[in-house]
Order: structure tokens, then C-alpha cells, then sequence
């Protein structure tokens, strides 16, 4: 008889320092699955739950410290959580993340668009999972920034093979910067000013729509040409999209209105440089509409990378090979993924978009009978 995995209540968690540096600290923040979703953050001993109650004022500080050290380069520190939902390993170096809480609780969580943030000069990076009764799901993610490397192991029971993500190597964010640099020598655009620097030294690479954020200018007019383009070929043919669910295929063309058109999933206008880099903006916000918003995650993916002008069929008419070729694409998730020592990170919202049987491309591991989630920050020993 088949096994049946069962999934533990808790699981244990190996944090590794892979950094250069002895001040590096582990935080560990999510929903509370058994706890009526109650906000929870793993305290400093790695063993105790911080349940926060509803403070009176914003920006009230933590009444416990969830800091959990870990020690010097080459160092473990085994921590253990419960199950939860919208889960995060934040890492820090050199000096400790401040969470503060609003009413509700609400959490407050360290931002990089916020010049403010007590947070915005100290070098952080995290992964994310959901630990359920159903699975352990996580996945490394450069959707927001890239700064710090994390790579990710996960073993587990009943035979399952391990599985490994790389991240990126020490000299990642490096990487990440020199490409962005080369890719504004090379097109004049704002690549370049993606990257954010303290005291003269590069601290983190921003992604694209949150560069556009802050400067609703920056890269106004770059797809524009690409997306006159794409219009134009779908005027004649048919774009298929391959919904992957029940809806199946399903065919869209550009009609005389200047709308593509899926019938039953609705019309797409043009989208704006914002709206392909975030993904949920103007024509690729999600809505009450299930047909067209599983269009939305495999159209943006190809607007992302690029591959619009290629095949008339997504994601299943292009393979990662064929991704970001055109010079007009998402440079920053090209960057980022040649970055990687496998490849593979969340480069854009809907970087998980895979043709049937092909290669995944956003970095994540998942069991239904997880033992040892080890998670390794910094870069040094990284290997494929």
C-alpha cells in the first residue's frame, strides 16, 4: 500500500550562515495556520511564538525580541515553527531588523521604497513559504530587490528525493549590478538606477516596478514600440493561450477597437511599462473574472520575457531558451537569472509561468512530508 504523507505539526528549520561576517541575524514572520491566522513571529530561542496583541498607536515597537543570531560564518541554528500561511526568513548583516506593529496587528515590515524605513541602509534579504497541513512550499524571490544570496535544501521523508536551489553565489548582488550597468551602457535606459547604494557602496538592486514607484518616469516609453508590435501581429492571427485549467485554450486577437479580445475572459488594452513589471496593474489586475485571470499570469509572463513575436502559443510555444532575447525585455529578470548558480529565483510576480513538462524557473521547493528545511544566507559554498 502506498504511503500517505503526513505532514508535521512543526518543522525544523537549519539557518546557516554562509556570510563573511559574524552579526548576522534570522527572522522568521507569518500567519499562524493553527491559531486562528493570528500574526506570528518566531522568537529570539527559535523555539517560542510571538502572538503580538493589537497595540493603541502605529508604529508601535515588538514587545519581544525575535532576533534569532547565527553566530559566526560556517555556524547552524536549528529553529522550529509551526504551520503558517504568508510565511517569511527575513536575514540581516551587521545589524538587526526593526518590526514594528499598527493596530489590528498589523505588521510593519521592513520596505526598500520607503526612505524612511528605519531599515532602508542595513543589507537584508528573505525567502518565503506557506507550511501547511497540506505541504511545505518555499521559494527564494527577487519579485521586490536582490541583495543578499539564499539558497535552500529541503529533505524529506518517505523517499523523497532532496531538493536543492542554488541562489546566487557570494559576489551575487555584484553580478546583478554589473549587469545592470552594462545593460544602461548598452540602451541608455534606467537599469542603472535600479541599483541603490549607502556610503558609496552597492546595498541592493532594485526591480523595475518598484524603481517605477518611486520615479513614475523611469522607463515610460520602453515597451511601447515592442507592444505597437505585438498589437500588430495579433490584429491578423490569433494569440493562443494555453490556460493550463479547465478553460483550456483559449485564442484572443486584436480587434478594430484596439483591444485584444478573449471573448468570454474579456478585452486587454495596452499594457504600460508599470503594468508588465508589476503584473497587477491596468489590463493584468485580477478580478472576479476566473478565465481571464488565469490569462493574465501567462500573458504577462510573456510580455516579461519577451517571447510575444516568437510563436503564436504561451507559454507552451517557447521554452526558457527563448526567453528575454528580444533587446526589448525585462533586462532586470534576465540579470537576475543569469545570476543564479541554477538559474532559478522569482524574478517577476509571474516567473512560476512553465510550458507543460518544461523546466520551472522560479527557485522553489515543495514536500508533502517534509523533515529538514535548511536555508543558507550569503553565498559562500553555494553550488548548483
Amino acid at each position: 500500500m502506498a504511503q500517505i504523507p503526513i505532514v508535521p505539526n512543526t518543522l525544523s528549520i537549519a539557518l546557516q550562515n554562509q556570510t563573511s561576517s559574524s552579526t548576522v541575524y534570522a527572522y522568521i514572520t507569518g500567519q499562524a495556520i493553527n491559531n486562528n491566522n493570528r500574526v506570528a513571529l518566531l522568537q529570539s530561542d527559535g523555539r517560542t511564538v510571538y502572538y503580538p496583541d493589537s497595540p493603541p498607536n502605529n508604529g508601535t515597537p515588538l514587545a519581544r525580541n525575535v532576533a534569532i543570531a547565527l553566530g559566526a560564518p560556517g555556524n547552524t541554528v536549528t529553529v522550529q515553527i509551526p504551520q503558517m500561511a504568508g510565511g517569511r526568513v527575513w536575514f540581516s548583516i551587521d545589524r538587526p531588523l526593526t518590526f514594528l506593529l499598527n493596530p489590528g496587528p498589523g505588521l510593519v515590515e521592513p520596505s526598500v521604497t520607503n526612505p524612511s524605513d528605519p531599515n532602508i541602509n542595513i543589507s537584508w534579504s528573505f525567502c518565503e513559504f506557506t507550511f501547511n497541513s497540506s505541504q511545505l512550499f518555499a521559494n527564494i524571490s527577487y519579485v521586490d530587490f536582490v541583495c543578499l544570496p539564499i539558497a535552500l535544501t529541503l529533505t524529506s521523508n518517505n523517499g523523497i528525493p532532496t531538493q536543492h536551489v542554488s541562489g546566487m553565489p557570494a559576489d551575487g548582488l555584484a553580478r546583478v549590478c554589473n549587469g545592470l550597468r552594462a545593460q544602461t551602457a548598452a540602451d541608455g535606459r534606467r537599469w542603472s538606477s535600479l541599483i541603490v547604494q549607502s556610503n558609496g557602496e552597492d546595498l541592493r538592486a532594485l526591480a523595475p516596478s518598484n524603481g517605477i514607484s518611486m520615479n513614475p518616469s523611469w522607463f515610460a516609453t520602453y515597451w511601447t514600440d515592442y507592444v505597437n508590435q505585438v498589437w500588430a501581429r495579433y490584429a491578423s492571427t490569433a494569440l493562443t493561450i494555453n490556460t493550463q485549467a479547465a478553460f483550456g485554450a483559449v485564442n484572443g486577437q486584436v480587434g478594430s477597437a484596439g483591444f485584444l479580445d478573449f471573448g468570454a475572459a474579456g478585452t486587454f488594452a495596452k499594457p504600460t511599462a508599470l503594468d508588465i513589471f508589476s503584473c497587477n496593474t491596468g489590463p493584468f489586475a485580477t478580478g472576479a473574472n476566473a478565465e481571464r485571470n488565469v490569462i493574465i499570469p501567462r500573458l504577462a509572463a510573456a510580455f516579461n520575457r519577451s517571447t510575444l513575436l516568437l510563436a503564436n502559443s504561451f507559454p507552451n510555444g517557447v521554452s526558457p531558451a527563448n526567453y528575454y532575447q528580444n533587446p526589448t525585455t525585462n533586462h532586470y529578470a534576465r540579470v537576475v537569472h543569469a545570476a543564479n548558480l541554477d538559474g532559478k529565483g522569482y524574478a517577476f510576480p509571474y516567473d512560476d509561468v512553465t510550458p507543460d513538462g518544461g523546466v520551472p524557473q522560479e527557485g522553489a521547493v515543495n514536500s508533502g512530508s517534509p523533515a529538514l528545511w535548511t536555508i543558507a544566507v550569503g553565498g559562500q559554498n553555494a553550488h548548483a
